[in-house]
């Protein structure tokens, strides 16, 4: 008697914060097994087990998937400090700045959690969106998307060379549309699965003008491409693994030859030994010295490189330098911190012109003080950040209200964005713009920077998503529409043709 095997259908897993989740989970077990053989067990398995803490917290169906990379990145540079202690096998208690530097780690860890709560409190909520709003980026031609992120750039470059002074922080808001730009070609093209050109025509022009600014700012397109693939759901197949293990070695490879090269690479820009930031040598001249470094690679130490890349990446020192710094000064627990940062948000220059500029390396030097070299001082700046600013001001565990209120503005800023009634893809678009504005430089961003980002945010983007941004939907719209008509109607004549009713 034939039987018949009935096998049931395999489909691809998608990535979702159901597959973070699980990942991060297996990330944390790893880092367990080994944490024995670090010199600070404890802080390595915690550590490694937060993110898995964090996803919990905030992996519902509808979380914007900028908010994955928002709070990993900031947990990424906490744990950094107690890879670094493995890698360095020295505690980090005996640091050069002491025992600070384990308070530092821990408070920090706790703070990420904070976020992390705050997040949930605001943006667990979103109601899904309609099939007709979720699907509105499937229907526009990659080309067309490309041809939007072109315009974007004019529009970047246009914000960044003309306008300036008292509207600079507006127009830099609104220099940031090319993100969500890129970050639309990214999900129409991968969930589509049509115009990968663009995309990695898009990949390179990205980090080609990031490897030939001053500040290496070629890991934005990574962060784009890695959320517009969350944010689309993509199926997670084998394929798939080998482009993210792909993506992620470029991205280290050019993380680690940046940090060799970047400080005789700004010299030679700007001809001024890094004291100016403006650019003194040509387009074609910058990217030929670094083509020429490129093929002198082989002589580029790439343990110090990754050393060095792997201190800069860990934040947590300075926070320990502040906590190090006399206790009982007046600086401490007096919300100076929050009350210069909204004091000078709320104070715009237009009304007040006479308003001092805040310098985050005088705020630095005030909560360290450290006393820095002039060349750092020379057109390149230095801050606590924001949760060291946050202890400062609070103490400990106080700061972590401070940081949840911190979390909390951002995350209402984004549940903003994601009330007006434009496609899914443009909110998060939107969302990925403003997180990306303020977490850029990472842990280092401070309290007035975030707060002013969220309020030109907000002013720049309400006004964009009312009226500039449903022209738009409607252009790619009419042009998708052009495109299927004539598509249509060629098929219709190669049909004629075929059953013998076109021209003798």
């Amino acid at each position: 008697m034939a039987s018949t095997l009935v096998t049931p259908l395999q489909i691809a897993p998608r990535l979702d914060y159901s597959m973070l989740r699980r990942f991060s989970f297996a990330f944390g077990l790893l880092f367990v097994f080994i944490s024995p053989a670090c010199p600070d067990p404890l802080a390595l398995g915690v550590g490694a087990f937060t993110p898995w803490l964090i996803l919990r917290l905030v992996g519902t169906p509808t979380m914007p998937a900028v908010i994955a990379y928002y709070l990993l990145s900031q947990w990424l540079q906490v744990f950094a400090r107690a890879f670094l202690a493995l890698v360095d096998g020295e505690p980090m208690a005996q640091s050069i700045n002491g025992p600070w530097v384990v308070n530092a780690y821990w408070y920090m860890l706790a703070s990420t959690v904070a976020l992390a709560l705050a997040c949930k409190v605001a943006l667990g909520g979103i109601q899904p969106p309609s099939e007709e709003n979720w699907s509105a980026h499937l229907y526009w031609r990659p080309v067309d998307v490309f041809l939007v992120y072109l315009g974007s750039n004019l529009i970047t470059q246009m914000a960044g060379l003309t306008f300036g002074g008292v509207l600079y922080q507006f127009f830099d808001a609104i220099a940031r549309v090319k993100v969500v730009a890129v970050f639309l070609l990214f999900t129409s093209v991968m969930s589509v699965g049509r115009g990968w050109p663009f995309l990695f025509g898009v990949l390179a022009i990205e980090i080609i003008s990031g490897m030939t600014g001053l500040f290496g700012d070629f890991r934005g397109v990574f962060v784009f491409l890695g959320t517009a693939a969350l944010a689309a759901q993509i199926r997670w197949t084998a394929r798939t693994t080998g482009y993210a293990f792909v993506a992620a070695f470029a991205l280290i490879a050019l993380a680690l030859f940046w940090t060799a090269v970047k400080f005789d690479y700004r010299e030679v820009a700007t001809g001024a030994g890094g004291e100016s930031q403006a650019f003194q040598t040509s387009m074609s001249d910058r990217v030929g010295y670094m083509l020429g470094r490129m093929a002198g690679a082989a002589d580029i130490d790439w343990g110090a490189a990754s050393k060095t890349l792997l201190e800069r990446l860990a934040y947590v020192d300075i926070t320990g330098l502040v906590i190090n710094v006399d206790l009982a000064s007046a600086e401490q627990q007096s919300t100076r911190q929050w009350r210069d940062a909204v004091s000078h948000v709320f104070q715009p220059r237009f009304l007040f012109p006479e308003k001092q500029a805040l310098s985050d390396t005088e705020v630095f030097i005030r909560l360290t003080k450290a006393d820095l070299l002039e060349n750092m001082r020379g057109g390149t700046s230095i801050s606590v950040g924001y949760m060291a600013e946050n202890y400062v001001d609070f103490g400990f565990p106080g700061m972590l209200g401070g940081v949840f209120a911190t979390g909390l503005i951002v995350a209402l800023v984004i549940r903003f964005f994601f009330s007006f009634d434009v496609p899914w893809m443009v909110r998060q678009g939107t969302a990925l713009a403003f997180v990306y504005a303020i977490c850029a430089s990472g842990l280092e961003v401070s309290i007035p920077k975030i707060l002013g980002t969220a309020v030109t945010f907000v002013v720049a983007y309400g006004l964009a998503l009312k009226f500039a941004f449903p022209v738009g939907q409607r252009w790619l719209e009419n042009r998708a529409r052009q495109a299927a008509d004539r598509e249509a109607t060629r098929r219709r004549i190669k049909s004629l043709f075929r059953s013998g009713g076109g021209p003798l």
